[in-house]
């Protein structure tokens, strides 16, 4: 007989929801989990709401006019003083995470303030910025897709662009230090996309990602520019150093380096804190754990060829 999954259901007389509310908000007293009982939390769905009203001004023109006669400039503009506005309190309230989990700890209303407010600052300034990576980005999947037919195709439609763009976001969130958010908003593009990008993540211009489903990049991974990658691509660690408790060792680098130029193709595993020399070609299947020179070609058939003419297919 199978052991149960889930637990036997009980009734609740009307009215009689107390009991279940009282263990609900106790059961926040389980290891690890008391902080979510001190104060209040983010909100994921404001947050998310938020990024994709930023991610939408990233493309201006497909805003719609809400008043007859505005011009797109004040459109945009009323809609940056929105975000900024909405995103700063979602960023107060995962800037206050730390504190709670020190009890000694005291909370510094008008720093957390002051901070939430730069940050939100920061990375609406930096949509410009965006803006220009998110065209590159486009344009590098229209060249290396023959299917795409205009840069604005891909813009549109290829999750690897929107992958890439969410993780363009989470990225600066990430480096401003930011608790919470950026996973949040990392885990969502890989749901919405099967594109799995950790926030921490350095990635170089011109990035594109073909198909896309079940590619992976880890934190402490650092691709260059005009970097290819296909679906399944894992650019992985290696293995997970443990500290004298027994606990992972953590932000340590252990996931590849990509150089410039380099393409990768589907269902090929980079793992380790390995160089992917500049011009080199991965392909498919591969499982490489080794630094590769220059201008290499690595294939199941021939492991190792360096010197080859860039370009040339696998």
């Amino acid at each position: 007989m199978r052991p149960s999954t889930s637990p036997a259901p009980e009734s609740v007389p009307d009215g009689g929801y107390e009991r279940l509310a009282h263990e609900l908000v106790a059961s926040g007293d389980a290891a690890g989990f008391q902080a979510l009982q001190k104060g209040t939390w983010p909100d994921r769905g404001a947050v998310l709401a938020i990024i994709d009203r930023l991610h939408r001004v990233l493309i201006a023109e497909t805003l719609p006019v809400l008043i007859p006669g505005e011009s797109p400039e004040r459109r945009v503009e009323r809609e940056l003083a929105e975000i900024e506005s909405q995103l700063a309190t979602q960023i107060r309230l995962a800037l206050d995470f730390p504190a709670r989990l020190v009890e000694s700890r005291e909370h510094d209303e008008h720093a957390l303030d002051s901070d939430s407010r730069r940050i939100a600052r920061e990375l609406v300034g930096t949509l410009p910025w965006l803006r220009e990576r998110v065209f590159e980005d486009a344009r590098a999947a229209w060249r290396g897709d023959p299917s795409c037919h205009h840069p604005i195709e891909a813009l549109y439609a290829f999750p690897g662009v929107f992958a890439i763009t969410r993780h363009r976001v989470a990225h600066i969130l990430y480096g401003l230090d930011v608790p919470l958010l950026p996973r949040l908003v990392a885990e969502d593009a890989h749901q919405r996309t099967g594109i799995d990008i950790h926030p921490g993540a350095q990635i170089g211009h011109e990035f594109f990602i073909d198909h896309g489903t079940g590619v992976v990049i880890g934190e402490t991974a650092i691709v260059g520019n005009h970097v290819t990658l296909y679906q399944g691509v894992t650019l992985g660690a290696r293995n997970f150093p443990v500290d004298a408790s027994g606990r992972l060792v953590k932000g340590i680098p252990r996931h590849p380096i990509v150089e410039d130029d380099v393409t990768i193709y589907a269902s090929a595993t980079v793992l380790g804190r390995v160089t992917v020399g500049r011009g080199s070609i991965i392909g498919g299947n591969v499982w490489l754990t080794h630094d590769v020179p220059p201008f290499s070609r690595v294939s199941q058939a021939e492991p190792l060829q360096t010197g080859f003419e860039h370009g040339a297919g696998i």
